[in-house]
This record gives structure tokens, C-alpha cells and sequence, in this order.
């Protein structure tokens, strides 16, 4: 089953059992996926709809820290529920310590020396990562790894 398919039977599902944050949250996502399938006229593929998730997930990292700035508490508990529910739908992220050995073996690879090397490594660590790597973990461990050498 695609993960289109799996977001539409599981939002499905909380409607008739009555819950009301999932049902939302998965009527946004849901929304957000079958925009993109207009936009691009055909089926959304899994890697697509991936990346519309994780374009969600950031708007909820977005607003759980806009609504921590403006003393939120309520806001800020109602998105981060809202972003566990959509992040069981993305494969899960590597930890700190797995995108630090995969960044480093990357910079070993290129013979990157310095931040301005930046460039050549980043592409090949978010491509090694294959949709599991916070790209501004990365950035922040590749940048540290090439000023200390």
C-alpha cells in the first residue's frame, strides 16, 4: 500500500473512532498530498510524499517555535502532538552520532578541507542519507568537522 493510500485508510479510521486531533492533523496532510498530485498530474509516488511530509514537519517545527517566542504553551502542545502523528509516517532519522560518522566518512571521500569544501560534501551526505538526515544537523556537523581539519 502507498503511503497515500495509507495517510487516506488511516485518517478513515480516526473518523470513525472519533479522533478529532489525528482527524485533523491527517485531513492536512492528506490535503497537502492531494495538492501535489494536481500539481503534478499523476500519482504521488512514496519519495514524494515523503518529502510533502516532511515540508510538514518543518512547518510545525516552524510554529512550535513561533508560539514558544509568543508564550504559547497550549499552541505549542497541539502542533507538537500534531508533528509526532505525521513524523510516524517518515522512516525514521538518524542519530547524532550515525550522521556524524556518515559526514566524516563523506569528507574523507572528497578530500574536503575546509568550509569552502562545504559545497561538494553536503549534496553527497543528503544523497547517502536517502531521506533520513536533518539537513541542518548535517550542515552544523559538516561545517564542524571541516574547520577542525
Amino acid at each position: 500500500m502507498s503511503l497515500y493510500d495509507q495517510i487516506k485508510e488511516d485518517m478513515y479510521r480516526a473518523m470513525k473512532t472519533g479522533d478529532k486531533l489525528r482527524t485533523a492533523t491527517l485531513r492536512n496532510v492528506f490535503s497537502a498530498l492531494k495538492n501535489r498530485r494536481i500539481e503534478t498530474r499523476r500519482d504521488v509516488s512514496d519519495a514524494e510524499a515523503q518529502s510533502v511530509l516532511r515540508s510538514q514537519v518543518k512547518q510545525r517545527q516552524d510554529s512550535i517555535t513561533q508560539y514558544q517566542r509568543g508564550n504559547r504553551p497550549d499552541l505549542v502542545e497541539k502542533e507538537t502532538a500534531e508533528l509526532k502523528i505525521i513524523q510516524e509516517y517518515l522512516p525514521q532519522m538518524m542519530n547524532a552520532e550515525e550522521l556524524r560518522s556518515l559526514v566524516a566518512e563523506v569528507i574523507s571521500e572528497t578530500g574536503a578541507s575546509s568550509p569552502a569544501d562545504m559545497g561538494r560534501v553536503m549534496p553527497r551526505v543528503m544523497a547517502a542519507g536517502k531521506g533520513r538526515i536533518d539537513g541542518k544537523l548535517a550542515s552544523q556537523w559538516v561545517r564542524e568537522l571541516l574547520t577542525k581539519t
